[in-house]
């Protein structure tokens, strides 16, 4: 399969591998997840984000925002407070913005189909509960029904939005934001 210059430079392309039916998500210069037969492994998801994110995203890689999980429908980032403080010594607003925003791209490399599908973000509302003071945790999800729906209507339209809400907290689990995103799966090309 030949990439193009932006999922090489990336990393990210989905394509077939020989001998496996299934679609797999393939990083550059990583080898294949299909297993044995046509069994599908899943991907190391956090992996491919985070080795993304320096030429995705240069200020989210430079902030120190990381992918500790992601999952069909699930996505957690964190960012260290060293380094991202601001005048009055707690977490700069951006950031707190940063470590959500991300979420929404992180969930569609592990549930949508790539090759077919990116996600941008149309819209995004930051509600700032409390000073951070320490790292913070970011964690949002999509059910089940919201994923079909979203493949459904995007397969049939090229194109389909979708909320996702996240939340972030403290290091002693105390909630210091929550957003509220629009975002929107768009076919490639269009």
């Amino acid at each position: 399969m030949a990439l193009r210059d932006d999922q090489r430079r990336t990393g990210f392309a989905v394509g077939r591998r020989l001998g496996c039916s299934d679609e797999v998500l393939v990083a550059s210069g990583a080898k294949g997840w299909c297993g044995m037969g046509d069994e599908v492994a899943t991907p190391p998801f956090a992996e491919i984000v985070n080795g993304a994110l320096e030429f995705t995203i240069p200020v989210a890689h430079r902030m120190g925002v990381t992918a500790v999980e992601v999952r069909r429908g699930f996505a957690a980032t964190t960012v260290p407070i060293e380094g991202n403080g601001n005048h009055f010594g707690v977490m700069y607003a951006g950031v707190l913005f940063t470590v959500a925003e991300i979420l929404g791209g992180a969930i569609a490399v592990a549930t949508f189909d790539n090759a077919e599908f990116y996600p941008l973000v149309k819209d995004l509302h930051v509600y700032f509960r409390k000073p951070a003071k320490t790292d913070v945790l970011a964690q949002a999800s999509l059910s089940a029904a919201e994923i079909a729906r979203i493949t459904e209507e995007a397969a049939a339209k090229g194109k389909s939005d979708f909320t996702l809400t996240a939340v972030v907290t403290d290091d002693d689990g105390v909630v210091v934001a929550e957003t509220e995103g629009l975002y929107q799966l768009r076919a490639h090309g269009k």
